[in-house]
């Protein structure tokens, strides 16, 4: 068809062919945008790797970019383990995991509750996992969650009185690693153990400013060191101080959580490479740092939109530049799976940054630096030890509140009458005889 049509044209004319010149017009633009979706859509994954019998745990993977992963290496026979908010029995999380059984054919996806923005709830799942004797085989390690305040509201904190951006996007994660840490290092020397951080571009234009952070308070510590009230006394003053502290209205804390997140990644490496093995074999866990790009994803939608109708209406009608010029999430996966996958990863001591399917340099040098590293790292410890002792506190005392409030329920009713407590007597019975006896 189309050879006759050129031959058409071109001896007798460009106007013997119908919408000729419409479809000239047309076509360069087409072109253009294809060209354009080809550069904006980023580099493509070509590497790949044996992923039967490796067990993958990834959190953030229900929904955007961390679902188009968890989708891909399923599908290669991976066992996935994801870390969700979700409790098991969620219909939205058992529905979707057996969609993803389905679809990729592949059996071994489970999921655990794992609430970020709660310490003890990640505690909780830490701890349990590291008291399995013997250790738990774990190949990969994706933290690819992440939560951004809409442009519009106002700050939020979590239930432990943290900016919930701070939180979710970096404390949790070193809460997490910090616990699973003896769980990679007993991994054996010749397993291909690999920490996958995500980041973002907005670490470069972030303040390295720790006072930004709603820092933990030290009423707690310093009343533990200085008396020793009654435990009544304590969880007034405790519970009291933590209603009083509210969450400061600083900017978003965005960059400064994937900034603080890459120190981190840094300082774990080399606290991983400082642990001498009985085996005198080097260290299996490699820490690798990935910049997926911008994608369409719900929580770049949820920003962009400002939480709003009319943002949202507005996202709608400007949908087409977005389609455009943002990654789709299969497209923002690829270099996740380029550092899961890529052979040259399995060996040397970590710490890369991955851009675009290949590696490349830090923007900031910060996070190379020790002394800000040991400083981040002692400033999360105590944050997370303090709000995990007021967290306690507050659990006792709603437990004990709420045994109180059942405790009257589960009293008897006292008997009617004066004698409330004496059983009463039947005729014939032992008591009913004695007392006539005594009559007589």
């Amino acid at each position: 068809m189309p050879i006759p049509l050129i031959t058409k044209g071109v001896t007798e004319g460009l106007s013997s062919i119908p919408y000729s010149y419409t479809v000239l017009r047309v076509v360069p633009w087409l072109l253009l945008v294809a060209v354009l979706k080809y550069y904006f859509g980023g580099a493509r994954n070509s590497s790949e790797r044996l992923m039967h019998s490796k067990v993958v745990m990834i959190t953030g993977g229900t929904s955007g970019i961390g679902a188009s992963v968890v989708q891909e290496l399923a599908s290669r026979g991976a066992q996935i383990i994801l870390l969700t908010q979700h409790s098991q029995s969620d219909i939205f999380l058992v529905e979707y995991i057996e969609d993803l059984r389905r679809t990729t054919g592949n059996q071994l996806i489970y999921a655990e509750q794992v609430d970020l923005s709660s310490l003890h709830s990640v505690r909780t799942f830490a701890t349990k996992w590291i008291d399995n004797v013997p250790p738990r085989r774990l190949d990969t390690l994706i933290l690819c969650a992440n939560t951004t305040a809409p442009s519009a509201s106002k700050r939020k904190a979590t239930g432990d009185g943290i900016d919930e951006e701070w939180q979710v996007n970096y404390l949790s994660n070193f809460h997490l690693l910090s616990i699973l840490s003896p769980a990679l290092r007993v991994q054996p020397p010749h397993r291909d153990v690999r920490v996958i951080l995500t980041t973002c571009s907005s670490y470069i234009g972030a303040k390295l400013d720790f006072s930004q952070i709603d820092g933990p308070p030290p009423p707690l510590s310093h009343a533990l060191s200085t008396s020793k009230p009654k435990s009544s006394r304590l969880a007034t003053r405790t519970t009291a101080k933590a209603q009083k502290r509210t969450p400061k209205p600083f900017k978003s804390l965005f960059g400064l959580s994937k900034l603080s997140l890459m120190i981190f990644a840094n300082s774990f490496q080399k606290h991983l490479n400082a642990f001498k093995r009985p085996d005198g074999q080097p260290p299996s866990t490699r820490v690798i740092l990935v910049d997926p790009g911008f994608a369409r994803t719900p929580g770049t939608r949820r920003w962009m939109t400002g939480g709003s109708l009319w943002g949202l209406l507005v996202y709608l009608v400007t949908w087409p530049v977005w389609w455009l010029v943002l990654k789709s999430p299969q497209q923002g996966a690829q270099s996740i799976l380029y550092a899961v996958m890529e052979a040259r990863f399995g060996r040397g001591s970590g710490g890369w940054m991955i851009k675009e399917c290949r590696e490349v340099d830090l923007a900031r040098a910060e996070i190379m630096d020790d002394g800000v590293g040991k400083q981040l790292w002692e400033l999360s410890e105590k944050q997370i030890e303090l709000r995990e002792k007021e967290g306690a506190v507050k659990r006792a005392l709603a437990k004990k509140e709420q045994e109180q409030k059942n405790a009257p329920a589960a009293a008897p009713a006292p008997a009617q009458g004066s004698k409330s407590t004496a059983k009463e007597q039947t005729p014939g019975s032992r008591r009913s005889r004695k007392g006539n006896n005594n009559n007589k």
